[in-house]
């Protein structure tokens, strides 16, 4: 297991590399473009063979990119699916492009719908993603909090959703945050044993290709996705050892 932080791009996507060995990163995450918008850029070649170039004398591996925050695979807006999918193939191409492991996405809100809803429309967008985008990269869906009528929020609909897609690309990421928010007790062994195992159940524990360990700032089944340092939340030390 590699450990390491979402770090930032600003002045080039090859920045990224020197501020993760500065902080001591063996991986790191970094966004394509601004999280808060749609507007996507092609990054120059030369930026694209300085970050690759870096990542190797530094070291530092795996890479993920972490998709835009305004991608929503449950909406009731054929806009606003479309431009998801087209945000989500852009980051996907990107991350062949640098040689990053795979993009983490949250797959938004089914708007009061339900999940079973949206899941054939959340299903069909994946697949178009997965096959309209470079081979290689994989594409990894994140546990949600809950907040707002999330998608994701617990495993069984993540065990569903990877179920129905049936690509080996399609992975999970799981934030310890979002599952503690959702009512998973990542607390002590025992909390933490019985997670692992609706988990297993759900989407597998083999597919969980990265994890964002964060503590949380509310209460556990809180709903509300508001992430800690590690040890300074309602997780603490004692969590995050078991």
């Amino acid at each position: 297991m590699k450990i390491g932080a979402h770090v930032s791009t600003a002045g080039g996507i090859s920045n990224a590399v020197a501020r993760g060995q500065e902080i001591g990163c063996e991986a790191i995450q970094i966004f394509g473009s601004s999280p808060q918008s749609w507007t996507f850029k092609t990054v120059p070649g030369e930026q694209i063979e300085l970050f690759k170039q870096g990542l190797i004398g530094a070291g530092i591996g795996p890479v993920f990119l972490h998709a835009i925050y305004l991608i929503n695979l449950g909406t009731s807006s054929k806009e606003t699916l479309e431009k998801g999918i087209d945000s989500l193939i852009n980051y996907m191409n990107l991350c062949g492009e640098v040689g990053a492991e795979g993009v983490v996405v949250h797959l938004g809100s089914h708007g009061g719908k339900g999940f079973e809803a949206v899941l054939p429309q959340v299903v069909d967008a994946l697949k178009i993603v997965l096959d309209s985008s470079l081979a290689g990269p994989v594409l990894a869906v994140e546990n949600m909090a809950g907040m707002g009528q999330h998608i994701g929020a617990r495993f069984y609909e993540l065990g569903q959703i990877l179920e129905m897609v049936d690509d080996p690309r399609l992975k999970i990421c799981l934030d310890t945050q979002h599952a503690f928010a959702a009512g998973y007790d990542l607390t002590c062994l025992e909390g933490v044993q019985t997670t692992l195992d609706e988990l297993d159940a759900g989407p597998g524990l083999a597919n969980v290709v990265a994890i964002h360990a964060n503590d949380s700032k509310r209460v556990c089944g809180s709903g509300v996705d508001r992430h800690d340092n590690i040890g300074d939340g309602f997780i603490g030390e004692a969590g995050f050892a078991s």
